[in-house]
């Protein structure tokens, strides 16, 4: 079985991983001159920048990496514990740091009061049940008879647990109503928090993120977070070594340009430079969108119904900051997020990431480098950059400039202390992922059927951020390996090694 990967990012790589080492002919083509898509890293004036994600979870025994790292055949990632995860400066002054350790519980008394505590129990109890199911990978949401059969089965381990028994009513109900259900009562600072963390987690806001998926998206400091050394394409870089030492191949520069079906079986891939493969198998590692483009007048009903461009989708703004790394505080997160207003986008929020003092890889000496994110409507940008080059380059001026106000907050004199400032804006996404628009983050998670199916044709599937369970490099790594087991399954043989 030949298996074709259009994509090198996360998803991708981790179906790859895993179906090279169980015995598949695999080849993937990646039309950048590196892995890892939205998680890659790439260098400028001696500094090494993640392009869009920062930080990565599921580094724990059992967890999404535990289970890659099996499937893949890695001994290690190139990881460290990140223990405080991140800290939180609200509208009101106040900061919230994030521990995953016990402290976490001292932090959240002293910052929200005991009167939270109620919101936080159910928190971790919910986000228990939701990360064990999610860790069996089932078929969400089904299409066909056997998908729904294979759902029923991961359902009926699923409750056999003491606690999901115990959580079962509650399970219910919360899988058709928001989080903001479980903030009645509480404190504003409480919403604006949860609010803040959801946005970068969910892609929305308590008000209309589903309960179950929002209770387990605000648990990721539990879950084994990491500092990557190196910087966070490295794990891209772990599962491209891993991916050819299983005997598959892994090539850059090669962007393809369509995907054709063969009545017969299997599809013809072409890219760019004119070039064909073909194979049984295509994973396309983008986002709906981009299939129904690759697959031209082979794409399936449900692609061509889709509306023209993704609704409710966020873009992202993004500042590459070089700086004097005696600017930053020793004892602080490398992660912060800084609320400065409500409604949240827009520059309101943004996330700061900082690299470590001990990975002397990422700057020059004395430097440290800085990834400043915040979440921004697409079409802004593409508006501006369509009618108006010089109206776009204005508000892509303005835009950095709220960011810097933004990351003053929390690193007073850094604009004195920079020595490299690059923005980027959906339009540079596009240009660099290839996603349709610059379009990141998935779905906002509003309902349990938020995610698509990822198979879009007979011998087509999708892996990324589009599909159960959603963003994340942990949760794209479970869906990358959900889906290499659906393709093995209709396989004759197969070893199961990794199971």
């Amino acid at each position: 079985m030949r298996v074709a990967v259009v994509g090198a990012g996360l998803g991708g790589l981790s179906a790859a991983a895993a179906l090279a080492r169980d015995g598949a002919e695999v080849v993937v083509l990646e039309a950048q001159g590196h892995p890892g898509g939205c998680a890659a890293t790439f260098p400028r004036q001696g500094y090494r920048f993640d392009a869009g994600a920062t930080l990565a979870s599921g580094f724990y025994a059992g967890g999404p990496m535990d289970l890659l790292a099996r499937a893949a055949g890695i001994e290690r990632w190139p990881v460290r514990p990140c223990d405080p995860v991140m800290a939180v400066r609200l509208p009101d002054g106040s900061t919230v740091v994030r521990w995953a350790n016990e402290r976490r519980r001292r932090e959240r008394h002293e910052m929200f009061g005991r009167g939270a505590e109620r919101f936080w129990q159910w928190q971790e109890r919910t986000a228990e049940a939701v990360w064990d199911l999610a860790l069996r990978r089932p078929s969400w949401p089904p299409r066909t008879g056997s998908e729904m059969v294979g759902l029923v089965r991961h359902g009926s381990a699923w409750f056999s647990g003491d606690l999901r028994n115990r959580l079962r009513p509650s399970l219910a109900a919360d899988a058709l109503r928001p989080l903001a259900h479980h903030l009645r009562g509480t404190s504003d600072r409480l919403r604006s928090f949860v609010d803040a963390q959801l946005l970068i987690s969910a892609q929305t806001t308590s008000r209309h993120a589903n309960a179950l998926y929002g209770a387990g998206a605000l648990d990721f400091p539990r879950r084994g977070a990491a500092q990557v050394e190196g910087a966070i394409g490295a794990i891209a870089e772990t599962l491209v070594h891993a991916i050819r030492r299983s005997g598959g191949e892994v090539h850059f520069s090669r962007q393809v340009a369509a995907v054709r079906l063969d009545h017969q079986g299997g599809a013809r891939l072409q890219d760019t430079r004119g070039d064909s493969l073909r194979a049984d198998v295509v994973l396309i590692n983008a986002p709906p969108w981009n299939g129904r483009q690759l697959l031209g007048d082979d794409a399936p009903p449900r692609l061509r119904r889709m509306a023209p461009l993704p609704e409710q989708a966020w873009g992202a703004f993004m500042l590459y900051v070089g700086l004097d790394g005696d600017v930053t505080q020793p004892d602080a997160p490398l992660h912060q997020q800084v609320v400065v207003s409500e409604p949240l986008g827009n520059g309101n929020s943004a996330f700061l990431s900082l690299s470590p003092e001990w990975d002397s890889s990422r700057a020059p000496a004395g430097m440290r480098a800085l990834t400043v994110s915040a979440h921004t409507p697409l079409h802004y940008w593409w508006q501006a950059y369509e009618r108006d080059r010089a109206g776009y380059e204005a508000l892509k001026a303005a835009f950095t400039e709220k960011l810097l106000d933004a990351a003053e907050i929390v690193l007073p004199g850094l604009r004195e202390a920079a020595s490299l400032i690059l923005p980027g804006t959906p339009v540079t996404f596009q240009r660099f992922t290839q996603r349709l628009l610059g379009w990141v983050g998935g779905f906002p998670q509003r309902s349990l059927l938020s995610s698509w199916s990822p198979r879009l044709a007979p011998g087509v599937w999708m892996v990324g951020d589009s599909i159960f369970p959603g963003q994340s490099i942990a949760a794209v790594t479970l869906g990358g390996l959900r889906v290499a087991e659906a393709v093995m399954r209709g396989q004759p043989a197969r070893s199961r090694r990794w199971r």
